[in-house]
């Protein structure tokens, strides 16, 4: 039986450079700025990567592999949640596109081989608009938002 997939694809433009946007995705140093969570990986195709909580704890909340990797302006990896790691069918793939723009850089995020309707398929689609804004902010300002905050009452 063939499970249904489905994509997430998010795209915003940054005051940045493609080598500024992609180190901001693979060091774990400024991931932790404005993720809160670090992406740890010696960055090789094949090589595993993990996605930390960047306090004291250093819980392993994500894990996958690097498919793909062309930098400053293209990143492939797998992507499961670490309790389902052993499960094959719980991966999923993220492609990160980073392209100059004029005086800017494009930055396509495409999640997909998502199951449709999982727990993974909802939160990523809240997940990366938080996330990408976080770092689209702290890019150009120095400071990423709050990915906690939650609307103010009407």
């Amino acid at each position: 039986m063939t499970r249904e997939t489905t994509s997430f694809v998010y795209v915003t433009y940054i005051r940045s450079t493609p080598q500024k946007v992609f180190e901001a995705i693979t060091r774990p140093d400024i991931a932790k700025r404005y993720w809160g969570l670090e992406n740890v990986s010696d960055w090789k195709p094949g090589s595993k990567w993990e996605h930390i909580r960047a306090n004291d704890e250093r819980t392993v909340e994500l894990v996958g592999k690097v498919v793909e990797i062309s930098p400053p302006t293209r990143l492939v990896m797998t992507w499961a949640n670490a309790s389902q790691a052993d499960d094959p069918s719980q991966y999923s793939r993220v492609t990160f596109g980073i392209e100059e723009y004029d005086t800017m850089v494009r930055l396509t995020v495409t999640h997909d081989e998502l199951e449709a309707g999982s727990g993974m398929a909802k939160g990523i689609s809240q997940g990366w608009p938080a996330v990408l804004s976080s770092m689209k902010s702290f890019l150009e300002t120095g400071s990423g938002i709050d990915l906690f905050a939650k609307p103010k009452s009407a």
